[in-house]
């Protein structure tokens, strides 16, 4: 099984990647399927219009995460990894004003949101519990072309005929052939075994296969400067968060506080957590601002990752770039096992899929620069997924901000936890971390879907409105 790094890891625009990223991604590609020749275009029949539905959670959580303005600037041409965040408003108020989108290379389109953009709460479709069915017309409004997308979890996006094929593949072997082409945590530790290799240096391995080190390289740089530049903005922006919660950013007051203390020299017992959550949450409340984010896996887990390798750079002696390459690589091989065998979408398994398998990611990373082997990454890794086991996505309002910005600071520091006890064990521990995934799959299916990124249980409806 081959998931590449850049797989995981994706640079893309917040509230979320299921959300804001896949539907975006979804609108780019129904874009390129109709100036293609891929389906029955009737003669002389011309698109004019589009329209789209959300269902399932996309419908019950849409307008909080900003679902439909994604599926507009997807719509406009715009992609999730290099539309400025700034200019989104600009693009939706004009394709409100004009009822028209027009993306580069297309003729115009008309598509008024209030019309043709539906929150279809009442028509779940059967793939994914994200779904989207997007359509061209022609001037008398005849349906010339539909197109069902999901959108799985990460910023990924599959039509109703892939998503087939994809759940068939996965009892298959990976078409792409790798050297060490592990599937499961036991297999990586198999191989580890037997190569004498670390699990950055297997899956570097693997990478190449498919570009060359300086490419990769380059490439797990840039996610690295886009995790960080996002944690500098969000330590530095102020102000209410948008969506109506009144949400106040924290990031910043927080920061500023601990940079006092770090210039006095003031006795601070709880200070590695404190940095910790402070990374976190300026990702995450930059997140739901709309800012660029990085899916580490998702973008409502997007600040736990970021928070451990800042702390890495910050407490640890001896970090370096190389350190930060194999962190992702690390992190990466294991979020790759969690989808592969489970799911990283709340909307599929709840929030311990997203910061669950986040946690883990970032203290098998961590482990991995702080010198562990293979069995105690695997066995940070365990830990810190265990102990997200059950947790549900129940965000107030639809809008990733209570309670996920704080979670994903606790992610992190669950995070370092498990990295901590890892190291100091010798890798021998009795829940294996493919049997804790097993387990998170299996108490996803067994969850309420009320519980699963619908905002109709938890928080979300016993939070008292002021």
């Amino acid at each position: 099984m081959f998931l590449s790094v850049f797989d995981v890891f994706k640079i893309g625009v917040g509230p979320s990647s299921s959300h804001t990223m896949g539907p975006m991604t979804a609108a780019n590609r129904f874009l390129d399927l109709i100036l293609s020749d891929q389906w029955p275009r009737p003669a002389g029949a011309h698109v004019a219009a589009l329209k789209a539905s959300l269902h399932g959670s996309l419908a019950y959580t849409g307008i909080g995460h900003g679902t439909g303005n994604a599926v507009i600037i997807g719509l406009m041409g715009e992609a999730p990894d290099s539309i400025d965040p700034d200019r989104m408003d600009g693009i939706i108020a004009e394709v409100e004003r004009t009822g028209r989108v027009t993306p580069s290379g297309h003729p115009a389109y008309h598509f008024q949101p209030k019309d043709d953009l539906v929150y279809d709460k009442k028509t779940p479709l059967s793939g994914h519990a994200n779904g989207m069915r997007l359509s061209a017309l022609d001037k008398d409004g005849r349906v010339l072309l539909t197109q069902i997308y999901y959108s799985i979890g990460g910023g990924f996006v599959v039509t109703d005929t892939e998503l087939l094929a994809m759940q068939k593949q996965k009892k298959q072997a990976s078409a792409q052939k790798v050297p060490y082409p592990f599937a499961s945590a036991k297999e990586m530790l198999a191989m580890a075994a037997a190569s004498g290799l670390s699990i950055a240096q297997m899956k570097r391995a693997n990478e190449e296969v498919v570009r060359s080190r300086e490419d990769l390289d380059a490439g797990l740089d840039k996610l690295w400067d886009a995790m960080s530049s996002c944690i500098d903005r969000g330590l530095r922006q102020e102000g209410q968060l948008p969506g109506g919660l009144k949400v106040r950013r924290r990031a910043k007051s927080i920061h500023d506080k601990l940079q006092e203390e770090w210039r006095s020299n003031r006795l601070n017992p709880v200070l590695a957590n404190d940095w910790l959550s402070v990374y976190a949450m300026a990702v995450n409340e930059e997140n739901a601002a709309g800012g660029r984010v990085v899916t580490s896996p998702t973008n409502g887990a997007a600040g736990v990752v970021p928070a451990t390798v800042r702390y890495y750079l910050h407490f640890h002696p001896d970090a370096d770039q190389e350190g930060i390459r194999d962190y992702l690589l690390t992190a990466a091989a294991i979020g790759g096992i969690i989808k592969h065998n489970a799911s990283i979408s709340g909307a599929e398994v709840g929030c311990q899929g997203e910061v669950g398998s986040a946690s883990a990611m970032a203290a098998a990373g961590l482990a991995a620069v702080m010198g562990g082997t293979p069995e105690q990454i695997e066995n940070a890794a365990e830990i810190a997924l265990e102990h997200h086991l059950g947790m549900t996505c129940d965000p107030v309002a639809g809008l990733v901000q209570v309670p996920c910005i704080e979670r994903n600071a606790l992610g992190a520091v669950k995070a370092v936890t498990a990295a901590s006890l890892a190291l100091k064990g010798d890798g021998v521990h009795f829940v294996p971390l493919d049997a804790c995934i097993e387990t998170m799959r299996q108490t996803g299916n067994d969850m309420s879907e009320k519980y699963k990124e619908t905002s109709l249980g938890g928080l979300a409806v016993n939070v008292v409105e002021c």
